[in-house]
């Protein structure tokens, strides 16, 4: 009965990420979009600070305890989770293009990969480290350091918000594995509040026209609250929890296909022949960490 369970729980963790990657993805367009109508602190801010609330009112509607003694434990996960993926996520999106951006965010699981040796003694094999190598070559590609005209910054940007998020999944492991039973409703809000307190101090920092609130934008948002932040996070603890930490990073991985496709339907965005094969890399690179995992696991 109970390798039952923990098999649904597996499962039931596969299909969560396939349906938030699919969300993420299509999603990050929609953000590129929204920035026409907000400036890069206000929207991180509002779908984060507004999906934090939703979440602690579902925490009071379904009379679970809100205010544990694990909260401030959580405050490191909120500013990498929270604040600096998603910051560094806007603020790339602001400098550079949406596909480019996709891509380079979910270079995530390399950094988990390799990160997850330290700290959680997943080690690597001599073929998965050989996967490393072939994602760092397609980063280097994309960077194209010898091309003036090519957006170092934005890249940058978009790589410091994979590695942040990167932190933020190492993090949440550890605090599975120290306190097993914390509510996965109450850490997902809490850590997003704790998030939001740093992107709400960069309103007055960052200086910005005002929101320019339409339909459309006001759609954006609530899509961005409610399935991008609440439910999604909610399925990407859930996974965390039940998964190792690198399979989990690794499954994501539809997530920079869909933002991709969304960007050229959405946006008309064509990488160039140098950014295809930068792009070919890297997602060559991160299935094959998963290829070699799996094998190395049978």
């Amino acid at each position: 009965m109970a390798y039952i369970l923990i098999k649904n729980k597996k499962n039931l963790s596969i299909a969560g990420l396939f349906i938030l990657s699919f969300i993420w993805g299509a999603n990050i367009p929609f953000m590129k979009v929204a920035l026409d109508f907000s400036g890069p602190a206000e929207l991180s801010f509002l779908r984060n600070f507004f999906g934090s609330v939703v979440l602690f009112g579902l925490l009071a509607l379904l009379k679970k305890p809100i205010f544990i003694k694990e909260a401030p434990k959580l405050i490191l996960l909120g500013l990498f989770q929270t604040a600096g993926f998603t910051g560094f996520l806007i603020w790339a999106l602001v400098e550079g293009g949406a596909s480019r951006t996709a891509i380079l965010v979910f270079t995530m699981p390399l950094w988990v990969s390799v990160m997850a040796w330290p700290f959680l003694q997943e080690k690597l094999s001599t073929l998965q480290w050989f996967a490393v190598s072939v994602c760092l070559i397609g980063i280097l590609i994309i960077f194209n350091p010898l091309n003036l005209n090519n957006n170092i910054f934005s890249c940058s940007l978009a790589l410091a918000s994979g590695f942040s998020w990167a932190c933020g999944i190492i993090l949440s492991k550890k605090i599975h594995l120290k306190f097993p039973k914390l509510d996965l409703l109450t850490m997902t809000a809490w850590q997003m509040l704790w998030g939001s307190i740093p992107l709400f101090l960069t309103l007055f920092i960052v200086t910005s026209d005002p929101i320019i609130w339409t339909n459309y934008f006001l759609a954006i948002v609530l899509f961005n609250i409610i399935f991008v932040n609440a439910i999604a996070y909610l399925l990407w603890f859930f996974a965390l929890k039940h998964l190792e930490a690198s399979l989990v990073s690794m499954l994501s991985l539809v997530t920079p296909i869909g933002g991709g496709v969304s960007a050229w339907l959405l946006l008309d965005e064509i990488p160039n022949s140098t950014e295809k094969i930068g792009y070919f890399l890297i997602l060559l690179g991160l299935f094959s960490l998963l290829y070699f995992k799996n094998n190395k696991k049978n």
